[in-house]
């Protein structure tokens, strides 16, 4: 290899092996960094770090923005009256602190989602439980979020802290399954009556017509035959009168 061969080769395994050293950390994330498998440091800050190049040590990076969960299903829940109710709700969280997020919870922010989705619904459920749909309909639906919230904020800080804060919970829509389905009843119930009617009424006017058709026909017929019966007979009487004169 000549000189020029080498240093070109030299200057690309250094370029190789900074780019492997250096990582940027974006105000929109936390950098986590690894040595051998375990957290060694979590950098908060934006801006340009330094690391060992793998396998000594490797960077992840976790989201730290403001995240939105919307809920997922639409199953009914029991209201203290025992009549189903359908909700939508959002919950506005963060990834607060990302060692115990990441010890606790899963590598991404997706994990934190499915987790959180479910103890927001039944941390729901077990409210909506307490009240009726008056109060579900109500001011008293502040009320409602503060206490999922709050009951939230405990699981969430419990003795394995996921490492979050949950700055928000709100109700969207709340619908009454009963009141829903007897309106959709009413409303199929007077189409079929409209269809009904509509049948009937056609049923009649066809009906009408037939019998109109008839009678026309009926009084063809009677004045095509009498219109006969005079030929025949006028052909009769000239025939008698040539033979008896």
């Amino acid at each position: 290899m000549n000189r020029v061969g080498f240093i070109a080769t030299t200057l690309l395994v250094v370029l190789a092996l900074m780019s492997s050293m250096l990582f940027v950390v974006d105000q929109r994330q936390f950098g986590v960094l690894y040595a051998l498998g375990q957290i060694k440091e979590v950098i908060t800050e934006p801006g340009l770090n330094f690391k060992l190049p793998p396998p000594f040590q490797n960077v992840s990076y976790i989201d730290k923005r403001l995240l939105t969960l919307d809920s997922s299903d639409t199953e009914p829940m029991l209201t203290a009256e025992k009549q189903r109710v359908v909700i939508d709700w959002y919950v506005r969280w963060r990834i607060s602190e990302p060692t115990e997020y990441i010890r606790n919870v899963g590598l991404d922010e997706s994990a934190g989602a499915m987790q959180l989705n479910r103890v927001v619904r039944n941390a729901f459920q077990e409210e909506i439980n307490k009240r009726t749909v008056k109060e579900l309909l109500s001011l008293k639906r502040e009320a409602l979020m503060a206490d999922v919230k709050r009951e939230v904020l405990e699981t969430v800080r419990g003795a394995k802290p996921w490492g979050v804060d949950v700055v928000d919970v709100r109700i969207t829509r709340v619908d009454y399954v009963e009141a829903i389905t007897e309106s959709v009843y009413r409303r199929m119930e007077a189409e079929r009556k409209r269809v009904a009617n509509e049948l009937r009424s056609t049923g009649a006017a066809e009906g009408e017509k037939i019998r109109a058709d008839a009678d026309r026909q009926r009084e063809v017929a009677l004045a095509n035959a009498y219109r006969d019966a005079q030929k025949i007979k006028g052909e009769g009487d000239a025939e008698a009168s040539r033979i008896y004169a």
